[in-house]
């Protein structure tokens, strides 16, 4: 399904969206933000990941797409539990030169909104370093709350860095969305 916020589109990756990926995912200036520990990836590596990889009911990988039709960034959600209502919000990557633009925000809005009303999921679960002080304020912005730190959890730029947990549940969401679908349009009809 493909997902229209106010700012952003959010549809499958294609095959053309491939050497976009590979840029984000290669890219220094991003990768030290996030935890994980991503190799270079070749164009061949691309290609057999994405030969081999596929949307299902537990994961879920978008490509961002301003409404102008410029590739800005990548997001999804993964370990989908229908059972227990629960996803992780995997991590979003947005170019540089887009950044502070409001895309990643209604990127992840549309995204949680879907999660959360389509999908029927209860809780959203991120994380982000401790001194990633834009991340935190960013899943703050979209009804994340703290709930923990994972001690020297990740290896990364020279040492061990600890890992805030927050998690967002449907109720803590809701109303942040409507104001900000509310905010969103009392802008844009003064313009």
């Amino acid at each position: 399904m493909i997902l229209k916020g106010k700012k952003t589109i959010l549809s499958p990756i294609e095959s053309e969206d491939l050497e976009f990926v590979r840029s984000l995912i290669n890219d220094p200036e991003i990768e030290k933000t996030i935890f994980g520990w991503a190799l270079p990836i070749s164009r061949k590596d691309e290609e057999h990941w994405y030969a081999s990889y596929s949307n299902s009911v537990q994961n879920i990988r978008y490509i961002i797409t301003a409404l102008d039709g410029e590739r800005v960034g990548l997001t999804g959600l993964g370990n989908i539990d229908m059972k227990n209502g629960c996803a992780k919000g995997l991590r979003i990557r947005i170019a540089k030169e887009v950044q502070s633009n409001g895309l990643a925000t209604d990127a992840y809005m549309t995204l949680f909104n879907f999660a959360f009303n389509e999908l029927r999921l209860h809780r959203i679960e991120t994380s982000a370093f401790d001194d990633n002080f834009a991340s935190l304020k960013f899943q703050e912005k979209q009804g994340c709350k703290r709930e923990g730190i994972k001690r020297e959890a990740a290896f990364k730029n020279g040492g061990y860095k600890n890992i805030v947990t927050l998690g967002c549940l449907k109720d803590e969401f809701m109303p942040l969305y409507e104001e900000y679908l509310n905010d969103f349009n009392k802008y844009n009809i003064q313009r």
